[in-house]
């Protein structure tokens, strides 16, 4: 099952249960993947974004609304904060499970071995394996940094 599937099943169950919160969630995931096909229409991709671009644009939401949650426990509106998390909650639900540091170290490796990779000119390469395999199961902001020490 595709991932839009999934979040459109995902949205009938929420509206047949009356779930107005995971409801209003799945609506926001649904807009913004349809901007994104918008923008891709836009680069002459006529099909839309793949699974790969819909776990991308899932992490980017994730990692908006934990910002957001932290913005909102500084100035003390909790109930914002709270309202952040649950939605969250709902966007994981479609993410795979994240990599522990174990397995981020081994992909590491496995990503530097299969390109061959020997100094930093090859990062793109390794970080471009390491996107297209395990895209919404790893921070590449934390990554990139691992892959430049490894091949500094």
């Amino acid at each position: 099952m595709s991932m839009r599937d999934r979040i459109a099943t995902a949205l009938r169950a929420a509206m047949k249960a009356q779930d107005a919160p995971r409801l209003s969630t799945l609506r926001l995931i649904n807009a913004a993947i349809k901007d994104r096909d918008i923008a891709a229409r836009g680069e002459g991709n006529d099909a839309g974004v793949g699974d790969g671009e819909i776990l991308s644009i899932l992490g980017r939401m994730v990692k908006q609304r934990h910002e957001s949650a932290r913005a909102y426990e500084e100035g003390g509106r909790l109930d914002l904060a709270e309202k952040e998390r649950d939605e969250i909650v709902v966007i994981e639900e479609f993410l795979p499970r994240p990599l522990g540091a174990g397995e981020v170290e081994a992909a590491i490796t496995a990503a530097i071995a299969e390109t061959g990779a020997a100094s930093i000119r090859d990062m793109g390469r390794v970080m471009a394996v390491l996107k297209s395999r395990h895209a919404g199961q790893m921070d590449f902001a934390a990554v990139g940094p691992m892959v430049k020490s490894r091949l500094g």
